[in-house]
C-alpha cells in the first residue's frame, strides 16, 4: 500500500473513518489533533512534550518515520507518529480528538500501524508506547491492546507488544468459543497452539471452539487428569490433540505420552505450554487469555482478552484479523 492509499475502517457509530499514511505535508493536521488530544488531559508535571510541538517539529518527525491520520468526513480526528528505533517502532504523539474517543478510532489506528510497519521493511519486531503514570485509564487501554509494561521511570511507563499480535475481546463463554471456532478455519495438519492463561481463564472453552470448528468427535474437556486427549475428525480433517502440560517436566514426558496419532497429522493444543512446548514445531501460535480488569456495567459478564501471536514461517502470509 502506498502512502496515498487509504484503509477503510468501520466503527460502531460512524461508518466512514479513513486511516491514511502521511508525511510532513500533513504536519498541520497532525498538530491540530495533538493539541486537542493532549490539551484535554489534566495538568501534569513535568508538562508533556507534545504540548510544545510546532508544525515544523511535527513535520521533521513525519519526514523521519512517517505517521498515520484518521479522518471522519474529511476532518482529522486521530493521529500518531512512527519512530522506528532498532528492532522496535515507537508510537509517538498518539491521540484522538475529545468527542471522538470511544468510537474505535484508536483501535483502527493501531491496526493500520501494524500494516504500515509490516510493509515498511524496517525489521521491526514489536511496537512500543510510552504512557504516563498519572493516566491509569490510558495504561489500561494499552494493556487491552496487548501491550505489556517493560520498564518504568516515573512518571513514564514503557509498554511493548509483538508486532503481529492480534487482540480479541470475549465478553462471554460463547464469544470465546466463537474465536476458537473462527481460528480453526486457518489451521491445518501439524499446527501447534501454545495456550496460556490463569486457572479458569477460559483455555478449555477456547479449545471447545477449536474442536467445533475443526469438526472433531468427542466432548472437549480439560485433560488435566489424563494429560492428553485425541479427538478424531468427523469431516476428514486433522485430529485435535489436547494436552495439559501443567504436570509435565519437559518435552521428554510429552514425547512419552504415546499418543495414538502423529502430531504431524493433527492440530495440537498445549495448555500451560509456555516455555515447554515450543520445541514441538518450528512454527506455533501463542495464545494468551487474560481476564479483563474491568467487567463493565453488566456484573453477569466476566470478559476475557485473547492475544494471538504467530511465531515462525508457517504464519508469515496469514492474517487473523476479524476472528470471532
Amino acid at each position: 500500500m502506498t502512502q496515498a492509499e487509504d484503509q477503510q475502517v468501520e466503527t460502531q457509530e460512524r461508518p466512514r473513518v479513513v486511516v491514511r499514511r502521511i508525511g510532513p505535508e500533513s504536519a498541520a493536521a497532525v498538530l491540530s489533533v495533538v493539541q486537542a488530544a493532549f490539551g484535554a488531559r489534566p495538568d501534569m508535571d513535568p508538562r508533556p512534550a507534545a504540548l510544545d510541538e510546532t508544525e515544523e517539529s511535527i513535520a521533521a518527525k513525519l519526514a523521519a518515520g512517517g505517521g498515520l491520520l484518521a479522518e471522519l468526513d474529511g476532518e482529522p480526528v486521530g493521529t500518531l507518529v512512527l519512530d522506528p528505533i532498532g528492532s522496535t517502532t515507537y508510537l509517538r504523539r498518539f491521540g484522538v480528538v475529545p468527542g471522538h474517543q470511544g468510537h474505535g478510532i484508536a483501535g483502527a489506528l493501531i491496526e493500520a500501524t501494524v500494516d504500515a510497519v509490516l510493509e515498511s521493511g524496517t525489521g521491526t519486531d514489536d511496537l512500543t508506547v510510552v504512557a504516563r503514570e498519572e493516566l491509569p485509564a490510558t495504561i489500561r487501554f494499552w494493556d487491552r491492546q496487548g501491550f505489556r509494561e517493560i520498564s518504568r521511570s516515573s512518571p513514564l511507563v514503557e509498554m511493548r507488544r509483538p508486532l503481529r499480535t492480534a487482540v480479541f475481546h470475549a465478553p462471554t463463554a460463547e464469544a470465546m468459543r466463537g474465536i476458537g471456532r473462527s481460528l480453526a478455519g486457518q489451521l491445518t495438519r501439524g499446527d501447534l497452539i501454545v495456550l496460556t492463561g490463569d486457572l479458569g481463564a477460559g483455555k478449555t472453552t477456547f479449545t471447545q471452539g477449536l474442536g467445533a470448528g475443526l469438526g472433531v468427535r468427542g466432548q472437549v474437556t480439560s485433560p488435566t487428569f489424563v494429560i492428553a486427549r485425541v479427538h478424531p475428525s468427523t469431516v476428514d480433517g486433522p485430529e485435535l490433540v489436547h494436552v495439559d502440560a501443567y504436570r509435565l517436566d519437559g518435552l521428554e514426558e510429552l514425547d512419552d505420552l504415546d499418543l495414538d496419532t502423529s502430531l504431524d497429522d493433527a492440530v495440537t493444543v498445549v495448555e500451560w505450554g509456555e516455555d515447554l512446548a515450543e520445541g514441538l514445531a518450528e512454527s506455533r501460535l501463542e495464545v494468551r487469555i487474560v481476564r479483563e480488569a474491568e467487567v463493565g456495567p453488566d456484573a453477569s459478564l466476566d470478559p476475557r482478552r485473547v492475544e494471538i501471536t504467530p511465531v515462525g514461517p508457517r504464519w508469515h502470509a496469514l492474517s487473523f484479523r476479524g476472528l470471532g
